[in-house]
């Protein structure tokens, strides 16, 4: 599938609809957090971010067309190729790994934003693997989360409807069992060190076709938490 990544109307069509609708949400909350004008053409300029998860590159390339300089991390070397040379044919310079986020914990990396758009829903261990992208988070900077929320609700829209009636998304893609509600993971976030700023809902309008932030969070849902900074950090340390 990896050669299908950036056709809109292809395989991953529900990422490039929900993709801007995610985007808003990282740029508002980056923007907030570290005093950016959210008007500038470049309002990430100076700011490292680490996609992980990133597939062929979705997020990646409008984060760094925000200014951002970009890590994408993602352990399918097909994907990572592809989202190189899309990546280079649209003259951007992304750094592309092939890899796990352990790699980048062990050289001691870390970022001002770390991104995991669609992920936590995906591990046998979700507080494990808050603990470990807010590991990439440096002080002060913010850890940017989406996934789906385990409700009655989130089981019949994101598997019966998506996966089973619209065909979105190949059946068996989610467990239900591993949704995640937003109190659990912002209790994860926190064993992790990192404190929730923010959390939003994600909602697809069918007349329309587009998704929208909202207050409702029964299924789709975003988060970002801050890590401390500064003498607040070394106390908490």
């Amino acid at each position: 599938m990896a050669d299908e990544w950036w056709d809109p109307e292809g395989k991953f069509r529900p990422l490039h609809a929900i993709n801007p609708t995610r985007l808003r949400f990282i740029r508002d909350h980056l923007c907030t957090h570290f005093g950016r004008g959210d008007r500038s053409l470049r309002p990430l300029e100076g700011l490292t971010a680490l996609d992980i998860g990133c597939g062929g590159g979705l997020l990646c390339e409008p984060v760094a067309r925000l200014g951002a300089k970009v890590t994408g991390l993602d352990p399918a070397h097909d994907s990572i190729e592809a989202a190189g040379a899309h990546a280079k044919s649209q003259g951007l310079d992304i750094d592309y790994r092939a890899g796990r986020a352990e790699e980048l914990q062990a050289e001691g990396r870390q970022f001002d934003a770390v991104i995991a758009m669609e992920v936590v829903e995906h591990v046998p261990d979700v507080a494990a693997f808050v603990s470990l992208a807010a590991s990439l988070v440096k002080p002060g900077g913010l850890l940017l989360l989406s996934t789906i929320n385990r409700t009655l609700k989130s089981y019949a829209l994101a598997i019966v409807g998506a996966e089973f009636i619209l065909r979105w998304l190949p059946v068996g893609t989610h467990r239900w069992d591993r949704f995640v509600t937003p109190d659990e993971l912002a209790k994860a976030c926190s064993g992790a060190g990192v404190s929730e700023v923010a959390r939003k809902g994600m909602i697809f309008n069918p007349l329309t076709a587009s998704w929208h932030l909202s207050e409702d969070t029964d299924v789709n849902y975003l988060m970002a938490a801050a890590r401390p900074a500064g003498e607040e950090a070394r106390q908490q340390a």
